[in-house]
């Protein structure tokens, strides 16, 4: 693994959850000509790496995914750093993360049940050149990857879903697009996912709860997260609505418990926060259906 497990959480962090890829026409078994398919044995190992906090937990599923993701296309990479992108199907990666947790279907998080119910497939694009056009302003990441999350479009088939968090403070109400994408950039001692589209939410309780009434849902558009040495993920998101624009810092405990900002006690957290705040500018290569 790199840098990211051992040392990278959030209020909106808990929409990341679901992160799998984009829509391309499919084969008829769901795999797509000219990708590496990744297999349910190499999921099973990525997702073991991820050993010393909850993964049922839903507030730690973007850096379960996150890592699990990352590990995958560093052995990619490092067999070929030109090879063709991962694809990561939604029946693999389901029954891979029940017998990783040990876990049945119905005892899987919510979040699990509705990927595995939608047939949301993932593509992991890590070749350079497919995701950063320019660094403006911004550390060079070890690792950077374009990663797509799709359900096929089909005659009755919805085009999102939504369930609620009731974890997070206030309650989170989480829409998935049909199609979903992000940059997900290894940094060493932090990640970020940016460019992201096709995930909204919105709070249910709270003040926040009776404006986001009014408005509507707002887009997460940008996460960065880090964890300290004891294993507290410290997060911060970027949403937004229209004019309306709101960041979020939340620490996420091991067991999956999270709190606004940071800890009373935590003075050492305070770098973290520097490190994921620092710029980040960068000029990402389009995204498009050619391989």
């Amino acid at each position: 693994m790199t840098g990211f497990h051992n040392k990278g959480g959030l209020r909106i962090a808990t929409l990341l959850c679901f992160f799998f890829l984009l829509y391309r026409p499919a084969c008829a078994d769901g795999v797509r000509p000219g990708y590496q398919v990744v297999s349910r044995a190499e999921i099973v190992e990525a997702m073991r790496q991820c050993d010393d906090y909850n993964l049922i937990a839903t507030t730690n599923g973007v850096r379960f995914q996150g890592e699990m993701i990352l590990y995958l296309a560093q052995k990619a990479r490092a067999r070929d750093p030109q090879g063709l992108p991962l694809f990561i199907g939604y029946e693999n990666w389901f029954r891979a993360f029940m017998e990783v947790t040990a876990r049945t279907e119905n005892a899987l998080p919510q979040y699990a049940q509705l990927s595995y119910q939608h047939k949301q497939n993932m593509e992991v694009d890590y070749r350079v050149d497919r995701v950063i056009r320019e660094i403006v302003e911004a550390p060079t990441p070890e690792l950077a990857v374009n990663v797509r999350i799709w359900w096929e479009d089909q005659p009755g088939k919805p085009d999102r879903y939504s369930y609620l968090d009731t974890l997070s403070t206030p309650h989170l109400k989480v829409t998935n697009r049909r199609v979903m994408t992000y940059r997900l950039l290894d940094f060493g001692n932090w990640v970020a996912y940016d460019e992201i589209k096709g995930l909204t939410g919105r709070p249910t309780s709270g003040i926040l709860g009776f404006l986001f009434r009014i408005i509507g849902e707002g887009s997460v558009v940008q996460t960065r997260m880090a964890i300290s040495k004891d294993g507290l993920q410290v997060n911060r998101a970027t949403a937004r609505k229209g004019f309306i624009k709101r960041i979020d810092t939340v620490t996420v405990y091991p067991d999956g418990k999270m709190e606004k900002d940071f800890p009373p006690d935590r003075p050492d957290l305070l770098e973290i926060a520097k490190r994921i705040t620092q710029p980040l500018e960068i000029e990402y290569a389009e995204l498009s259906d050619d391989r």
